[in-house]
C-alpha cells in the first residue's frame, strides 16, 4: 500500500512517463519490427521533456524548432544507449545526454570563429553572471571585477569570456557601420595593396647605374618619372628638342636595365652554387 508521501511524489518533469518496465522489455527484445515499435514508444513518450530542455536554449540565435530537432536526436541517443541493469533512472541519464547535444550543436555549429572549448566555457558563466547582476537593483552594466566577484574567477578569465561574447557570429564586411548613414561599410574601412610595391626591387637594382649617369640624363629621368612631366617640358626646360630628349630617355632605360642585369647574373649564379653546396 502506498504511503501519502508515495502518492504526492513528482518526478522532476511533472508528465515524466513511467517506462521503467517498457525500457527492461526493450533491454530484452532482439533486434527487429517489435523491439524497433516499443523503441519508437519511449521516445514520444519522452518527446516533451526533450522540447523543454531545447527551451532553455532559446534566444541564443537558433530557431526554436531546430533546437527541437538536435534534442529529439540527444533522446534517441539516450534511449539507445540507457541500460536499465545499472539502476539510474532514465531521466536522470537523458538530461545531461540531451543537454550535451545542445551544447555541442551550439559549439559545432553556431560558433563563426573558432574559440577554445574553455573560453566557451567562460562566456557561458560570464553571460550568466551578467544577466543575474543586472537583475540586481543598480547593476545595469556589471564590470569585469563586479563580475570576477560574483563568480570567483579572475578578472583575466572574465576579460575572456567577455570578447567570446563578441565572437560568437561574424558580421559581414558589407554590412554597414553603426551610424553611418551613407552605405560606409566595413570593406570600405580595410586598406589595400600599394602598387608602388611592385616596383620597389627594380628601383633598388637601378640605383647604382642612376649614380653612374651624367648629371644632365639623371636630370632628364627625374623630371620624366619622379615628376611626371612630358617630354616636350622637359624639352621646354632644358632647351634642347623634344626628339633629344626621347633618345636621351630611351638610351638611359636601355643602359640602366642591361646594368641592372649583368649585376644580377652573377648574384644569382652565386645563389645556385650556394644551393648546390
Amino acid at each position: 500500500m502506498r504511503t501519502h508521501a508515495q502518492a504526492t511524489a513528482k518526478h522532476p518533469h511533472d508528465d515524466a512517463p513511467d517506462t521503467a518496465a517498457a525500457f527492461a522489455r526493450l533491454a530484452a527484445l532482439p533486434a527487429g519490427p517489435e523491439r524497433h515499435a516499443l523503441r519508437q514508444d519511449l521516445v514520444r513518450a519522452w518527446l516533451p521533456m526533450a522540447e523543454r530542455l531545447a527551451g532553455r536554449f532559446r534566444n541564443r540565435g537558433e530557431a526554436l524548432d531546430d533546437l527541437r530537432q538536435v534534442a529529439a536526436l540527444g533522446l534517441v541517443k539516450a534511449v539507445d544507449r540507457y541500460d536499465p541493469e545499472r539502476g539510474a533512472a532514465f531521466e536522470s541519464f537523458a538530461v545531461p545526454t540531451i543537454t550535451g547535444e545542445l551544447k555541442r550543436h551550439f559549439r559545432d555549429h553556431m560558433w563563426t570563429l573558432h574559440v577554445p572549448r574553455r573560453v566557451q566555457d567562460l562566456r557561458g558563466r560570464v553571460r550568466a553572471a551578467r544577466q543575474e547582476l543586472m537583475q540586481t537593483a543598480g547593476a545595469r552594466n556589471p564590470s569585469a571585477a563586479d563580475i570576477a566577484a560574483h563568480t570567483g574567477m579572475t578578472e583575466d578569465e572574465v576579460k575572456a569570456g567577455l570578447e567570446a561574447l563578441d565572437s560568437f557570429s561574424a558580421l559581414s564586411l558589407d554590412a554597414e557601420l553603426p551610424g553611418a548613414e551613407d552605405g560606409y561599410s566595413l570593406s570600405d574601412s580595410l586598406g589595400a595593396p600599394d602598387p608602388a610595391l611592385d616596383v620597389v626591387v627594380d628601383r633598388e637594382a637601378v640605383k647604382p647605374g642612376l649614380r653612374r649617369l651624367p648629371p644632365r640624363e639623371r636630370q632628364i629621368l627625374y623630371m620624366r618619372f619622379f615628376r611626371d612631366m612630358t617630354q616636350s617640358r622637359i624639352a621646354e626646360d632644358l632647351g634642347i628638342s623634344q626628339m633629344h630628349v626621347s633618345r636621351l630617355i630611351s638610351r638611359c632605360c636601355t643602359r640602366l636595365r642591361d646594368q641592372a642585369l649583368r649585376e644580377q647574373a652573377p648574384a644569382d649564379r652565386h645563389q645556385v652554387e650556394r644551393d648546390a653546396a
